[in-house]
């Protein structure tokens, strides 16, 4: 019997593809000890505690993986590795040491059905699920875990390390407006679900969403989409630059429609986007710029009485006077520096300059019968910020090793000209009702350490952040300018056992946080400035076979008391403490090479905890949802993939006495590849159902009608709707 035992060698070395470009991220796995490790940027990887016939396994998504025999020559020496390009497979996933494998799995479904839009992009996220109310130009509602998180309060989003979320916004805290993400440019995918990572910080208590575009493009493209209501789309990636050291590309995407209701949407949509990516040993740099703006009419939610009463059909309007226009132009940088085979350091800054019109009706006559409720949200923002992370890697022996990260960073807005106004068609103004100039900076620092030993690996995080929050009250009659500060304190720990390459089991707890507009913090002396959220996470990732993987968990969220201000009313409103528990359950297979399959189900029970029992529902909160598909290669140059997302019955009010209903929804893809050319026809609503996708519980007053009726108001999903598509690659 032969025994292996350690005697402190180690192996070290290089990560390429075939075309001797570092792969950053590759797994290494040493099957007789069971040690890991991963490949950093350049592609290096170090292992220690190495004896002779050790086995290693290189793994990446999209490489064929790699067994590799230890040799006496291989003992404290320097390889290399080649991985040859393959097909993203469930084969190509081991589960080792590492905290986001779940979201490692799910970019697997992306691989296998690219995204065609930004909604797309945020509907990959298990559980997660948007709706648009507002004529497509306006930021989508989302929900996650039981919560209804309007725009974005709850959930941190993120381009290049850019956040997306918009603080003290003139419709909504939050607000994350992701239309200038050009879909075809997308490379990966990051999340969590709940407020365990210390590097995410504000509104990341639902979870977070980090969103990674291509350092560079494989083959030029250029696609054209045209289908029903007018639709017509243009997307081009084009190559500037391709060297050993260098890459470049250039992105643009055009979109006009009319939409599905009565009253034209008027509706476009242009964003442009460059990349360069420069890098040498251990260094590299990417700069990046991005421009979108978008105009649009909307015909607004529309109340059912109506449509029951034939004064409208569901694609009518009260009043299709709604819409507006909004803009977003980007500069951003990440940098990269491995300062010896050890340590590390990596920067991101960010520059953008936005601004914002929205017209919205949603008591039609209730306040003014006589030119109705209209009303204008406007602002003008400057976001500049940056953020710098130090790691250190610490090896010793007797299978110990350590990850260190230390991290600092702000982000400063300043909002010119945040207006809530009573308006009349888009042209004139009837009242101010807030108007004035936010500067809100956020501080902030944190420290991380992994350590792992054998099987177990401990996540302890700990992370400060600091906000100063202003004011300037522009109607007020002398000078008007408040100031508050706040720091809030948010400790993670998180356990992992991984008992097998294909059984790991996870504790995550952490605190998280979001802050409160602004104008709430001032209002409310600081009050609950930043509510707290304590989460907790137990769950297993789980690979009965080499095709197959199931994940499975339970968790809670407790939410604090809280301050929310209103945009649509420019009026502070309090919201009690809040509890949430639930399970999650997903199951990936891979039949064949041509064949995948996926599925989630996620089951959440929302209640308030200071609400007496029947008067507790948390509006809008979804408890039962569901999203999966398949897709199918099998038949020569053809794919296609198949979809559905569902959502169950929920309360639209407190006391569940007006309900939103729920839908089922499935869209079809087809693609047809002739060499360089694909034709390609994108089907949503593939059986015509009938469902809407946004819903209120919201007291409104028609032109005809003495009193206020509260009931479900809504905007009406897509019914089928087809487009045809055709992409030529170079």
């Amino acid at each position: 019997m032969q025994c292996f035992i350690s005697m402190g060698h180690e192996i070290k070395g290089k990560i390429m593809d075939p075309y001797n470009k570092p792969v950053e991220g590759v797994g290494i796995y040493n099957e007789t000890t069971q040690d890991f490790t991963y490949s950093d940027i350049s592609g290096y990887f170090e292992l220690d505690t190495i004896a002779v016939n050790d086995v290693l396994y290189f793994y990446s998504l999209g490489y064929e993986t790699v067994s590799k025999v230890i040799s006496n020559d291989d003992l404290n020496s320097s390889v290399s590795v080649v991985l040859k390009e393959a097909p993203v497979s469930l084969e190509q996933v081991v589960l080792i040491s590492k905290i986001d494998a779940f979201s490692r799995m799910v970019q697997i479904d992306v691989e296998q059905n690219p995204v065609r839009s930004s909604q797309e992009v945020l509907r990959r996220v298990p559980g997660l699920l948007i709706g648009q109310h507002a004529g497509g130009g306006k930021a989508e509602q989302l929900f996650l875990r039981g919560f209804d998180l309007d725009h974005g309060t709850d959930i941190a989003i993120s381009v290049d390390d850019m956040p997306v979320n918009l603080v003290s916004h003139a419709h909504g805290q939050g607000y994350s407006d992701l239309h200038f993400l050009i879909p075809e440019t997308l490379d990966r995918l990051d999340f969590e679900k709940g407020p365990y990572r210390a590097e995410q910080g504000n509104f990341a208590t639902a979870g977070h969403v980090a969103i990674k575009t291509k350092d560079k493009i494989e083959q030029n493209q250029i696609s054209l989409e045209a289908g029903d209501f007018n639709t017509l789309r243009l997307v081009s990636l084009i190559k500037l630059l391709e060297t050993d050291h260098a890459d470049g590309y250039i992105a643009s995407e055009g979109l006009v429609t009319d939409g599905f209701f009565e009253s034209p949407q008027n509706f476009n949509r242009l964003n442009l986007m460059g990349s360069f990516r420069f890098s040498k040993e251990n260094e590299s740099l990417r700069l990046g710029a991005s421009h979108f703006q978008s105009r649009w009419d909307a015909s607004g939610q529309i109340p059912q009485r109506a449509v029951d009463a034939g004064l409208i059909s569901r694609f009518g309007s009260i009043d299709d006077t709604e819409g507006g226009t909004t803009s977003r132009s980007n500069l951003w940088l990440n940098h990269f520096k491995a300062l010896d085979e050890h340590q590390s350091i990596r920067t991101s800054a960010y520059l953008s300059a936005y601004d914002f019109e929205l017209y919205s009706n949603f008591t039609f006559f209730l306040n003014d019968p006589v030119y109705g409720d209209q009303i204008r949200q406007k602002e003008d923002r400057i976001i500049l910020g940056a953020k710098s992370v130090y790691q250190k890697k610490l090896h010793t022996k007797d299978e110990v090793h350590a990850e260190l990260e230390i991290g600092s960073g702000f982000r400063y807005d300043q909002v010119s000209d945040v207006e809530l106004s009573r308006s009349r068609n888009r042209s004139e103004t009837l009242e101010n009702i807030a108007l004035g100039q936010i500067d809100e900076l956020n501080g902030f620092a944190f420290a991380d350490l992994e350590y792992t030993l054998g099987k177990w690996t401990l996540n302890g995080a700990l992370r400060t952040d600091y906000f100063n929050f202003q004011y300037e009250n522009d109607l007020s009659e002398t000078y008007d300018r408040q100031r508050k500060t706040k720091v809030f304190i948010a400790p993670k720990f998180n356990v992992l056992y991984t008992a097998s390459p294909e059984l790991q089991a996870f504790l995550k707890t952490g605190l998280g946080f979001h802050s409160n507009d602004a104008r709430v913090v001032l209002a409310n002396t600081g009050e609950r400035t930043l509510p707290g959220a304590f989460g907790s996470d137990l769950g297993i990732i789980w690979k009965p076979g080499s095709r197959t993987v199931v994940n499975a968990g339970l968790w809670m969220l407790r939410s604090q008391q809280e301050f929310v201000y209103v945009g649509d009313e420019g009026i502070v409103e309090p919201s009690g403490r809040s509890s949430r528990a639930g399970a999650d359950l997903g199951v990936r297979h891979q039949w064949t090479d041509d064949l995948y399959l996926y599925a989630d189900v996620n089951y959440t029970y929302a209640r308030s905890i200071d609400e007496p029992e029947g008067q507790d529902f948390i509006p809008l909160a979804p408890d039962l949802t569901s999203a999966g598909g398949i897709t199918f290669g099998g038949i020569k140059n053809l794919k296609a993939s198949l979809q559905y997302r569902y959502i169950k019955d929920r309360p639209a009010n407190e006391d569940n006495s007006i309900v939103a209903e729920g839908y089922f929804v499935t869209d079809l893809n087809l693609n047809y590849s002739i060499n360089n050319l694909t034709l390609g026809v994108v089907v949503e609503n593939l059986f015509d159902t009938e469902w809407n996708e946004t819903q209120f519980a919201t007291a409104s007053r028609l032109r005809n009608e003495q009193q206020a009726v509260e009931e479900i108001h809504f905007t009406p999903g897509t019914p089928f709707f087809i487009r045809g598509r055709l992409s030529l690659s170079f």
